[in-house]
């Protein structure tokens, strides 16, 4: 197998970037899903209850993340956000911390979005734990739902496009890295994964929820792919498709790289 796509989200749940290359740090890749947005509980948004977020676009410029939205001024907020600035609390899902508010950022969401939120980033000093039940201690995490990185094979959308008179490509269901060269669902069973000179482990498929079902371009909602994959991806009362990593330390992934079952 080869690595094929390597994608960040700088804000949790707003659009991603493709990278050549990208470094595994600590939490996952280097910049990914550091910021987040809350509501006035400090409950984490996304595109589960507000689909519009998907719309707005990230991408880095220097030591900058660029957010932009069609008819707005863009946003520069700087990558690594300095202490000293007021901390808020946030939930996710069964986790809960304090996260450092980005003022000018959290009013440019608040217009685009039409309600008040609040931009959270995630300094070095919060340590997020992954669950216990399938991490190492000392194991950590960004705002991601859970895990520090999520893979799917460029095969499994495959199979799942010849099954829709749509196709979808690999921005609706928001992998950290894509594969190719295996079989179709192949990443169920990705128990140990070395690629390039790092090693993962495979440790919970993905249930997947209605933010698939988002147009990215349009933020509107369907049925699919979700139906779909119900139909045959169906188990324990949940759909699965991918599988959540946590990698065994720092490194360089790059694409091209060379990907093994361990």
């Amino acid at each position: 197998m080869k690595l094929s796509g390597i994608f960040v989200y700088p804000i949790k749940a707003c659009a991603g970037i493709a990278l050549e290359r990208a470094e595994l740090a600590e939490r996952g890749l280097a910049f990914d899903r550091r910021y987040m947005l809350v509501d006035r509980s400090g409950t984490f948004v996304t595109a589960r209850e507000v689909p519009r977020i998907c719309l707005a676009m990230t991408a880095f410029d220097g030591d900058d993340i660029v957010v932009s939205a069609q008819g707005r001024e863009a946003l520069r907020l700087p990558r690594e956000l300095a202490t000293g600035t007021e901390r808020r609390a946030y939930q996710v899902w069964g986790d809960s911390g304090h996260g450092l508010l980005h003022a000018a950022g959290s009013r440019w969401f608040s217009e685009f979005l039409g309600d008040e939120v609040s931009l959270l980033y995630m300094p070095d000093s919060e340590r997020r734990r992954v669950s216990p039940k399938r991490a190492r201690p000392g194991d950590i995490v960004s705002f991601a739902d859970g895990y520090p990185l999520l893979v799917i094979s460029e095969e499994s959308l495959a199979d799942l496009n010849s099954r829709l008179k749509t196709p979808f490509d690999m921005r609706r269901f928001r992998p950290n890295l894509v594969v190719s060269g295996c079989e179709p669902y192949a990443e169920d069973h990705f128990a140990s994964l070395r690629i390039g000179a790092v090693t993962f482990r495979g440790v919970k498929r993905c249930a997947r929820c209605s933010v698939t079902t988002v147009d990215p371009d349009s933020a509107e909602r369907g049925r699919e792919p979700l139906r779909t994959l119900a139909r045959y991806r169906l188990e324990d009362g949940q759909v699965w498709f991918g599988m959540n990593l946590i990698h065994d330390g720092p490194g360089l992934l790059t694409l091209g790289d060379a990907a093994y079952l361990q």
